[in-house]
Parts: C-alpha cells; sequence; structure tokens
C-alpha cells in the first residue's frame, strides 16, 4: 500500500527520528512512502524507509525535482505551491500524520475527507484522527489492526 506521510519541515531531533522510524516500519512491511518531498518529518521518513530497502516518493511545491531532499526515490515537482498538499494525500491509502502546522492539518482535513485512515503521532487532536503513541502502532492502525 502506499501511505502518505505528513507532517513538521522543521522538526526536533526526536521528531525526526520519529519519522525516520515510521519510514522504516512501512518499508520492512512492504509500504511504499509518500510524502511532501522537503525536510523534516519528510526527510525522515524517507531516510528510515531507504534503511529498510523501501520506495519513497517525494510530490513537491516547486517545479525542481532536484530540490527533494536526499532520500526521496521518485520526486515528482508539481509548481502548485500547497496546493500540492492534495496530491501528497491522493497518493496515498492511508495517511499518517507526526507534528506540524497548518499545511498538515489541512493535509489531515483532505485525508479524512478522502476517507482514509489516519494515524497521528505528536500532531493535531482531530475528530478521525487516531492518536498513537509509537511509530509501530501508527503503522498497525493504518494496516487496519
Amino acid at each position: 500500500m502506499r501511505v502518505s506521510v505528513i507532517g513538521g519541515s522543521s522538526v526536533s531531533s526526536a521528531q525526526y527520528d520519529l519519522a525516520r522510524e515510521v519510514g522504516k516500519v512501512l518499508a520492512e512491511r512492504g509500504h511504499t512512502v509518500v510524502c511532501g518531498g522537503l525536510g523534516g518529518v519528510m526527510a525522515g521518513v524517507c531516510r528510515g524507509a531507504q534503511t529498510a530497502d523501501g520506495q519513497t516518493i517525494g510530490i513537491l511545491p516547486g517545479s525542481d525535482p532536484n530540490a527533494a531532499n536526499q532520500y526521496v526515490e521518485t520526486a515528482v515537482a508539481t509548481g502548485m505551491g500547497n496546493a500540492r498538499n492534495a496530491l501528497v494525500v491522493l497518493n496515498g491509502d492511508a495517511t499518517i500524520a507526526i507534528d506540524g502546522s497548518m499545511g498538515t492539518l489541512s493535509e489531515i482535513a483532505l485525508a479524512l475527507d478522502a476517507g482514509h485512515r489516519v494515524a497521528g503521532i505528536e500532531t493535531h487532536s482531530v475528530d478521525g484522527v487516531e492518536a498513537v503513541s509509537s511509530p509501530q502502532a501508527a503503522v498497525s492502525y493504518i494496516e487496519g489492526e
């Protein structure tokens, strides 16, 4: 399954490590990571996925595919700015949110509207988002366990 991982572009080292572990667990379970392709949570999740030989897709806000973080395998340049948030979410079958601000909140709303299972670690408290405390719990939730 493709899993959209959304979250802050500027995060603490602990949140980066959480994202990295989410990416690793997703890859170990055979899932592809879809994200916004830049820094913070996006870099962490892609880095973690790569450590487990997982696939990573970065859907970028700008027009330059080379702007993707170094752990993105497939970069998709959109030139759409924050409007690309819809593409990040709609290219996944489920969503995991880590930290984040208004952009993440908009992606959570889009994911819920699309009928996705949404797991949240240290993120917005929104009806429909399953608050979890670990990367393993997040992945288990989106897998329907």
